[in-house]
């Protein structure tokens, strides 16, 4: 920031140090890594957002939709349990899948808030993400 005096028109600068950050916590940064992994590739992102969207699917509904093998679709099923993004239910034999919204919700908010102050609003493209927590 520029501060005039009083004098001949010379400007001398004032420096303001910026805002401290908080620190960043190692396992939150390893975490999140792992996550962007996974949700790099796109049949698994494809997985999160159908169940999203469904909020539970058996794996045949799944391989319809994403057009690929039961075996294909159970194992990226099977990365994203052992993340914590999913979970599953047993009825009879068969397995239904769903997101664990808490779990998921948490990652978002550690990213987020990671910078400072939680955002209330993150939009990404015609996407809002909108935060009502405390």
């Amino acid at each position: 920031m520029a501060k005039k005096s009083a004098g001949k028109g010379t400007a001398t600068a004032t420096a303001q140090a910026p805002a401290a950050l908080p620190p960043v916590s190692e396992p939150i940064v390893r975490d999140l890594a792992q996550v962007f992994k996974l949700l790099s590739d796109e049949t698994r992102l494809r997985i999160l957002l159908y169940l999203a969207q469904s909020q539970e699917l058996h794996v045949s509904d799944l391989c319809a939709k994403l057009g690929q093998s039961q075996p294909a679709v159970s194992h990226h099923l099977a990365l994203l349990r052992v993340s914590g993004l999913i979970e599953s239910r047993r009825e009879g034999k068969h397995n239904f899948y769903s997101v664990r919204t808490e779990h998921f919700g948490e990652l978002l908010v550690n990213l987020f808030s990671a910078a400072g102050e939680m955002p209330r609003k993150v939009k990404f493209h015609d996407f809002l993400l909108t935060y009502g927590g405390n």
